[in-house]
């Protein structure tokens, strides 16, 4: 059963305020002493690292179309276990989901499968009493979803805001806060969103307690914790990452007071894109999870067995990961040796020859280099060769995020076959080594953790 105060920020579209507003009541009310819970809809792994600094806990991510809606409610209560309260973040517009699946993974669904109600963000710039007409039609498109107040952002003066206020009288739907066009925090970006936290910490503190700042001042506290009072419980278990796994026979310690294999984890700023459930997994499958910076460490953990390297920016840091050698030469070792690893887009490129020329860790045959062309979009996607995360013919769901292109060589066995928006083959499978671009949820498939702990122990 899931019990705990709750609110979905939403907004009509993107660029409307609502990272800010999100984050900016997380950060309020953890300083109000509430334990806070932050959830992004979606594959954002960028917010969510804003989220953890608010909060103090792991930043989640709720992905209808990657876990299925069935799946919502109890990763939420696995996030938010022991909260005071949660905030939800949306994505994109309220009612935008996976192209061409209707409300699939769209704000709206999970709202809906949360029975959350939502707090919409306007973007009030270059409106007055449209904006209630724009709140009304929101409201009404669907009355499953409950629209518990507005949110006025980029506002311009005391008039505007009369103006507004007195138009949105008549909707029915409470204003609960406005923020002004002058006061917008800065957050940098680049060509896949924000800056990653990791990158950029002592500016995304600041950032974070500026925009708790501004919500403390433009927002009524009061009332939006009353009505992420008001959200009703949801039946339903609580996702556990140990039941997910099933029953693991106990192991032998593989390392120095070690309870199971070590499973080295690429972190630090050049490798930020995970899902805090699949550390979870690992360590509930019997794993020692040790994380390791590639753009610090010269070797790897103590003991490694298996290598997991997510996504990130490694084209930004490739002069730096080319030049840390040592590493270079332990992960081809590793590798050599059979090891599992598992690497996801930005990992894909760490393992490849070279990235925009300069040398990585060249135990793949192939080249990697920037692009201006962004692919972006959901994957249906089949195992099309056995490996340590899958057997051949299982199905899974991804998403894939990047301007890089890969040139590679002759013989390589694909990882996947893709099935929209076009048929292709992606990724790589040679020794234990899985390799592609495209970005996966283990909690969606529990036995992907389970599978590689298993390789990891020969």
């Amino acid at each position: 059963m899931v019990n705990v105060p709750r609110l979905v920020v939403a907004a009509p579209s993107s660029g409307s305020g609502k990272t800010t507003v999100a984050t900016g009541l997380m950060a309020a009310f953890a300083g109000r002493g509430l334990a806070v819970s932050g959830h992004k809809v979606g594959p954002d792994y960028i917010d969510p690292g804003y989220h953890a600094l608010a909060t103090g806990r792991p930043g989640r991510n709720l992905d209808a179309y990657m876990c299925g809606p069935e799946l919502m409610a109890p990763l939420f209560a696995h996030g938010a276990r022991g909260c005071d309260l949660a905030v939800v973040e949306g994505v994109m517009g309220l009612y935008d989901g996976a192209a061409g699946q209707g409300e699939l993974a769209s704000t709206a669904q999970v709202a809906k499968l949360l029975r959350a109600p939502v707090v919409l963000v306007v973007d009030a710039s270059s409106q007055s009493r449209s904006v209630a007409a724009l709140v009304h039609g929101f409201a009404s498109w669907d009355t499953q979803v409950r629209i518990g107040g507005v949110i006025l952002n980029k506002v311009g003066s005391d008039r505007h805001e009369a103006l507004l206020r007195e138009a949105l009288e008549e909707s029915g739907v409470p204003v609960l806060g406005v923020l002004r066009r002058a006061e917008q925090v800065a957050v940098p970006s680049r060509h896949l969103g924000l800056v990653p936290v990791a990158e950029r910490r002592e500016d995304a503190v600041a950032a974070v307690a500026a925009m708790g700042a501004r919500v403390r001042a433009g927002c009524d506290l009061e009332a939006l914790t009353a009505l992420a009072r008001s959200a009703p419980p949801v039946p339903g278990e609580v996702w556990d990452p140990a039941e997910a796994v099933g029953d693991v026979v106990p192991r032998t310690p593989q390392g120095p007071e070690r309870g199971g294999p070590v499973v080295a984890v690429a972190a630090g700023a050049a490798f930020t894109f995970s899902y805090a459930e699949h550390s979870e997994l690992l360590a509930a499958a019997g794993a020692t999870v040790v994380p390791f910076d590639p753009l610090r460490d010269e070797d790897l953990p103590e003991g490694t067995l298996g290598l997991v390297v997510g996504g990130g920016f490694p084209e930004v840091y490739a002069p730096e990961l080319s030049a840390n050698e040592p590493l270079r030469k332990a992960v081809a070792e590793l590798v050599a040796a059979g090891a599992p690893v598992a690497a996801e887009c930005a990992g894909l490129l760490y393992l490849a020859r070279s990235l925009d020329g300069l040398p990585m860790c060249g135990v793949l045959d192939a080249e990697a280099r920037m692009s201006q062309r962004l692919t972006l979009g959901y994957r249906d996607a089949v195992a099309v060769s056995d490996s340590v995360l899958a057997v051949a013919g299982t199905r899974m769901r991804g998403h894939e995020f990047h301007r890089t292109v890969l040139e590679p060589g002759a013989g390589e066995a694909p990882a996947w076959g893709l099935h929209q928006p076009e048929r292709r083959l992606e990724g790589f499978v040679q020794r234990g080594v899985h390799a592609s671009y495209l970005h996966t949820q283990w909690a969606s498939a529990p036995g992907t953790a389970r599978r590689f702990v298993e390789r990891c122990e020969g």
